[in-house]
C-alpha cells in the first residue's frame, strides 16, 4: 500500500478516503465499448498500489457489470478500501428506465449490490438521482434502516439541490454529495457548496476533467466511438470544442509554470477549493491513472488560483453539459 497519497475526510462523518478517488464507470459504460475486464482489474490494483482507497461504481453502469468488476478487483483489499455505489433507477431487461427510489426498491438494490461487490457492508450508498415521486425523507429513512441493519455505513446523494440535501440530512445524516464539478462546471458553488459546508457534508466531484476535455487531448477534430456519450453532449460539438479550447490554453499555461499537465492542474484546482472535496477522475489507461494521481502533489497558491479565476472569468464556456432530456433522467 502506497502511503504517499494524502487522505481527506468527507465532511464531519469521519469517513476518510484518498484525496483523489477512482471513478470506475467508464471501464464498462458510457464511453463506447467496455474495456477488457482483466486489464481493468490490473488497473484497479495499480490504483490501490498508488494509494487510492476510494472507488466509485453504480448498479446502473452496465447495468451490473461495473459493480461485478469492482467487486472482483477489490476483493483482496477488503477492509482497506472504500467502495461507493448507487441506487435509484429502474432497470428492466438490462435497460435503465427512469428513476425509482421506493424504499422497498432501495433495499432490494442494497442486497444485490452487496453480492456483486462481494462485501458485507456498503461503505457509501448514494441516491443516484432525486426521485420526484418519492419524498426524500422516505429515501433517507430507508437508508437509515439499512444502516441500522449494518448493511450500509454511509448515506450519500447525487446531483441534489440544497433544499433536498437539508431535508434528507434531517432524517439521516448525509456523508457526501456527489455531483459534477470542475473548472468548467461550477453551478453548485452558489447554493450547494455553502450548504454542505454548513452541515458538515463532504463533496465528491465527478468529471473533474470534464469527461476528458480538460486533459487537453481532445481538440475540435477528435472523434468518439459509437456508444460514447460525448457524441450527444452539446459541450462536445465541434464548434463548442473549438470555442472551449481557450480554457485548455489557460490550463496549459499554468501547467507549464508548475511543471505539470493540464489534467493535473484541473484536478489540483478542484482539490484546492475545499479540504473536504474529493475528485474522482475516471480512466481506463494506466499512464492517465498515474498522471491524475500526481495532481495531489501540486500546490496551487492563492496567487495561482486568483490567476486562474481572473483568466477563466473572461472565457465563455460554449454548450450545456448535458442535453435537456439527459438533465432530467441521466444516470451519469
Amino acid at each position: 500500500m502506497n502511503t504517499t497519497m494524502q487522505k481527506r475526510k468527507l465532511g464531519n462523518s469521519g469517513l476518510e478516503v484518498s484525496a483523489i478517488g477512482l471513478g470506475c464507470m467508464g471501464m464498462s459504460f458510457g464511453y463506447g465499448p467496455a474495456a477488457d475486464k482483466n486489464e481493468m482489474i490490473t488497473l484497479i490494483h495499480k490504483a490501490v498500489e498508488q494509494g487510492i482507497t476510494f472507488f466509485d461504481t453504480a448498479e446502473v453502469y452496465g447495468p451490473f457489470v461495473n459493480e461485478e468488476l469492482v467487486g472482483e478487483a477489490l476483493e483482496p483489499f477488503k477492509g482497506e478500501v472504500v467502495i461507493a455505489t448507487k441506487f435509484g433507477f429502474n432497470i428492466q431487461d438490462g435497460k435503465m428506465i427512469g428513476v425509482s427510489s421506493r424504499p422497498e426498491h432501495i433495499k432490494e438494490v442494497a442486497e444485490a449490490s452487496l453480492k456483486r461487490l462481494r462485501v458485507d457492508t456498503l461503505d457509501l450508498f448514494y441516491q443516484h438521482r432525486v426521485d420526484p415521486n418519492v419524498p426524500i425523507e422516505e429515501v433517507a429513512g430507508a437508508v437509515k434502516d439499512l444502516i441500522r441493519e449494518g448493511k450500509v455505513k454511509h448515506f450519500g446523494l447525487s446531483e441534489a439541490g440544497a433544499n433536498t440535501i437539508r431535508r434528507a440530512h434531517a432524517v439521516q445524516p448525509v456523508t457526501a454529495l456527489q455531483s459534477e464539478y470542475s473548472i468548467w462546471t461550477r453551478k453548485y458553488e452558489a447554493e450547494v457548496l455553502p450548504t454542505l459546508e454548513e452541515l458538515g457534508i463532504g463533496f465528491v466531484a465527478f468529471s473533474p476533467l470534464g469527461k476528458g476535455f480538460l486533459a487537453g487531448k481532445i481538440d475540435e477534430n477528435a472523434t468518439f466511438a459509437e456508444g460514447d456519450i460525448r457524441n450527444m453532449l452539446p459541450r462536445y460539438t465541434q464548434e463548442a470544442r473549438k470555442a472551449n479550447q481557450a480554457l485548455i490554453d489557460l490550463l496549459a499555461l499554468m501547467a507549464e509554470k508548475k511543471n505539470a499537465t493540464p489534467a493535473q492542474i484541473a484536478i489540483a484546482w478542484v482539490l484546492a477549493q475545499k479540504p473536504w472535496i474529493v475528485p474522482i477522475p475516471g480512466t481506463t489507461k494506466l499512464h492517465r491513472l498515474t498522471e491524475n494521481n500526481r495532481a495531489a502533489l501540486i500546490e496551487l497558491t492563492t496567487g495561482d488560483l486568483q490567476e486562474i479565476e481572473t483568466a477563466s472569468a473572461q472565457i465563455k464556456i460554449v454548450g450545456e453539459r448535458y442535453t435537456e432530456q439527459m438533465e432530467k433522467s441521466t444516470g451519469l
